[in-house]
């Protein structure tokens, strides 16, 4: 039996608590004083209110002599007895015991003086229950007990209250105890009663300092949604999602929103008006809103700059939810816990997946996590179905709550049709560590039961399941025995979704980004369609286009926007480090299938040696395209201030194209030099070997495209079958072309790089281009550690050499 002793206030108010008090009002009561008590002072706005005691609850369990009926019904449940017939009985005991006058009457006095502090009498109040074993760091547990929101006036209250108490036994909450050993009489429940925030008029949602999939610290992850933040913790809604960059926060003259993406949001959680309604209805969005962004930037900056004061103050990554009042138009933070998925991961390791073969892609959502499992589709519209259920079956439903987590647990995979990454699916399959798709829309519609299914969250922001179980490769990559080298292994990356996955491989930065990549899977649309969109004459490129940018006026904005956002989620990823964007490399062929795009491009005969790269960028026919592509990049560098960023030109055939393609990009305001501008060219054609020196004065560095450089040295055409015995990286020609450049390059003192797999696949090669003195080569992520170990290994082997005697003479004797 717990102390029962009597001593302490049943009341609390918040500003008089501190997180030291969690033992006695729980942690979301304990965190709302200490952010008030240490927080308000930076201008973290939280409502104010108060919270009874552990001994209240105690009081509340005396007065209706409770403590022995709840010991004989849990007797009964490790007897055997139903969960389900246990967790009601308790729960009819509470709801049948009346508030001690004396507790009441204290709950009564917070309540009025609440009042007289918002200068109303009976205010709408938020109660929420907070258990003392609750939001410790090693769990959060959220959502084990109820809350009631828009309570308004006493009696309402102590209802609320009786309720929240009898919360602390639903059927999920004793489970969670049974399964984690806590004694279910030392638990005491605290209740929260904060000033209601009116979110139903305006947004709500939830704060992330960190990405909750990859672990990257140096974000802010914000879900919001329009009205009660309940649709967004449930995952009802598919809510809009934010990422800030922390780094550049405190720069005013900034605005380091690196992400943005709007979501369905169709529809909103508001309160009911009338006498016997339900406190709260669903009702359906309307297409503005649906189309709208719930916050501007200022509001998503002041709330990221809230999130990293939180974060700063607790010493850890948080999780926290936000409210926005649609009658003051102010924002508040409502709560904020430990985050605790990602704090427990070790970072010294890194779990990698990978589709070995592809199938027939069923849905797509949002990827949650990064892991690949398969199974069987079981589908279900509710918890209550758990009987139908198999282990290791791929759980298909609507959206979950925590009356799923039973089922959760036993899944080889979730997938459901709505949800953002904060919704309840998402947060709980972190934890699992259960590979699940959220947001899918359309899930429960195109799975069938007992169907056979791929779930694949290894390739990115965006989730697939696949028809069929396919195979996939799966290893622990251990980064503690990472070697140093002197060589720079940088990576190439051409999937922003993915570049937070890999934030923790001690990379020396990007050394290509394919601008292409960004256009081609999340633009979708040729960018002279969209400068000449009201001049377009082939209707369904029209009517595709309006539906992608839905709620943009100006139709290039979008090209900018995603365009910008997508480089500038990989720059931060590798911030300091260099990120070298290489500017769009499609050929004629490829842009032709681009949305719109045919109307705007040749037919060619052979579009590997035509219209493309540089040739592009100062020509009529694509001179708007690329100054859309300039300010994208000027957006990512000068507004959110990601200068690690450095433009890449492809394709430059001559030193007149060179001068050229810089004039134009100084014309779209990229001007080399200017805000620390760095420009590199591709050396790729035979004339960028032969003339290195004097394209080392135009630009600031080289990055050999092994592909192009051999196909175009031997004349063969690399994806010729006859001619594949022929394409040769290593043939003499080649290697003395890279090692002249390298020569050309260094003596003007430009960097030079090289990006392709070729390094990873052939040991030799990577030791005869440490040889000859690389600065860096680019590699995939999944061979970034056996480059790294080559390279190693060559510089090792040169390093011998050198010390060895005679090494000099054996040198001159090898040249």
């Amino acid at each position: 039996m717990p102390d029962r002793n009597t001593d302490g206030p049943l009341v609390r108010r918040f500003e008089d608590l501190s997180h030291g008090d969690v033992a006695v009002v729980g942690g979301k009561n304990a965190s709302l004083g200490e952010m008030i008590r240490n927080l308000s002072s930076q201008g973290v706005r939280v409502p104010g209110g108060f919270a009874t005691t552990a001994h209240a609850y105690r009081e509340f369990l005396e007065a209706g002599d409770l403590y022995p009926r709840i010991q004989r019904e849990i007797q009964a449940l490790h007897r055997g007895a139903e969960l389900a017939t246990v967790g009601e009985e308790i729960r009819r005991a509470f709801l049948g015991t009346e508030i001690p006058p004396h507790v009441a009457d204290a709950i009564r006095d917070a309540y009025r003086s609440l009042g007289d502090t918002l200068q109303r009498t009976d205010p709408d109040v938020a109660v929420r229950s907070s258990a003392t074993a609750e939001d410790l760091p090693e769990a959060s547990f959220a959502g084990q007990q109820e809350s009631y929101l828009g309570v308004c006036g006493e009696e309402a209250l102590l209802d609320a209250c009786r309720r929240c108490y009898a919360s602390l036994f639903t059927d999920r909450a004793i489970s969670y105890r049974e399964q984690h050993g806590f004694d279910h009489l030392k638990v005491a429940l605290s209740i929260g009663v904060q000033q209601m925030v009116r979110s139903d008029k305006a947004s709500a949602g939830v704060m992330f300092t960190l990405d909750t999939d990859s672990g990257f610290p140096r974000v802010v992850l914000i879900n919001a949604s329009w009205g009660l933040g309940e649709s967004v913790v449930s995952g009802a809604v598919d809510p809009d999602e934010y990422q800030v960059f922390k780094p550049l926060l405190d720069r005013a003259d900034l605005n380091p929103v690196i992400s943005k993406a709007t979501g369905a949001k169709l529809s909103r959680i508001v309160y009911s008006e009338g006498a016997g309604r339900a406190p709260t209805i669903t009702v359906d969005t309307t297409e503005q809103q649906r189309a709208a962004y719930v916050l501007d930037d200022g509001e998503i900056l002041q709330l990221a700059r809230w999130g990293v004061a939180i974060e700063e103050h607790y010493g850890r990554p948080m999780d926290i939810e936000w409210a926005k009042d649609g009658l003051s138009g102010e924002l508040h933070i409502v709560q904020a816990r430990p985050e605790t998925v990602q704090a427990r991961k070790q970072a010294a390791t890194l779990r990698s997946y990978r589709l070995t073969e592809r199938g027939h892609r069923l849905v797509d959502g949002l990827a949650i996590g990064d892991a690949i499992a398969a199974g069987k589709v079981c589908k279900l519209r509710s918890a209550e179905e758990i009987g139908r259920f198999e282990d290791g079956a791929v759980l298909v439903t609507g959206s979950t709550d925590p009356d799923w987590e039973p089922i959760m647990k036993r899944a080889a995979a979730i997938v459901t049709d709505h949800g953002g990454r904060t919704s309840h699916a998402a947060i709980v399959s972190r934890e699992l560590g259960v590979a699940a798709i959220v947001g899918t829309g359309n899930g429960t519609g195109a799975l069938g039961d007992g169907q056979e299914v791929t779930v694949s969250c290894a390739e990115g922001e965006e989730g697939h399941v696949y028809a069929g179980t396919l195979d996939y490769d799966e290893h622990d990559i251990d980064l503690a025995g990472v070697p140093d080298t002197a060589t720079g292994v940088m990576l190439n990356i051409a999937n922003p979704s993915a570049a937070f996955r890999w934030w923790r491989l001690p990379a020396d930065g990007v050394g290509l980004a394919r601008m292409e990549f960004i256009v081609n899977n999340h633009i979708q649309i040729h960018p002279m369609a969209l400068v000449h969109y009201n001049d377009l004459a082939d209707e369904t490129a029209l009517r595709r286009i309006a539906e992608l940018t839905f709620g943009y006026d100006d139709k290039t904005e979008f090209f900018v926007d995603r365009l910008a956002y997508g480089i500038a989620r990989i720059a931060a990823a590798w911030w300091p480090k260099p990120v070298i964007v290489r500017m769009s490399d499609f050929k004629t062929n490829e842009y032709a299938k681009l949305i719109g795009g045919s109307a705007f491009e040749p037919p060619e005969e052979n579009p590997m040696l035509g219209w493309r790269g540089a040739s592009r960028y100062y020509s009529e026919g694509y001179r708007a395209g690329f100054g859309l592509e300039c300010r994208a990049i000027r957006r990512v560098r000068d507004t959110m201030g990601l200068t690690n960023t450095t433009v890449m030109i492809p394709f430059c055939r001559t030193l007149q194209e060179a001068d050229r393609v810089l004039a134009a990009m100084a014309d779209h305001g990229l001007t080399r030099g200017s805000n620390d501008l760095e420009c590199y060219v591709m050396a790729e054609i035979p004339s960028n070997i032969v003339l290195a020196e004097q394209f080392a004065d135009r630009f600031d560095g080289f990055s050999i495209g092994s592909n192009d450089l051999t196909q175009l040295t031997l004349g063969v055409d690399r994806d010729s079958e006859q001619l594949s015995q022929l394409f040769n990286e290593r043939d003499p020609a080649v290697t003395h072309s890279i090692q002249a450049l390298i020569t050309d390059a260094h003596r003007k003192f430009r960097k030079v790089g090289l990006c392709g797999q070729r390094p990873s696949d052939d040991p030799d090669f990577a030791r005869l281009l440490v040889r000859a003195g690389i600065d860096s080569v680019s590699v995939a992520p999944d061979s970034f550690l056996l480059v790294k170990e080559n390279v190693a290994t060559a510089e090792s082997e040169l390093r011998q050499q050198e010390e060895a005697p005679g090494a000099d003479e054996a040198e001159e004797a090898d040249r």
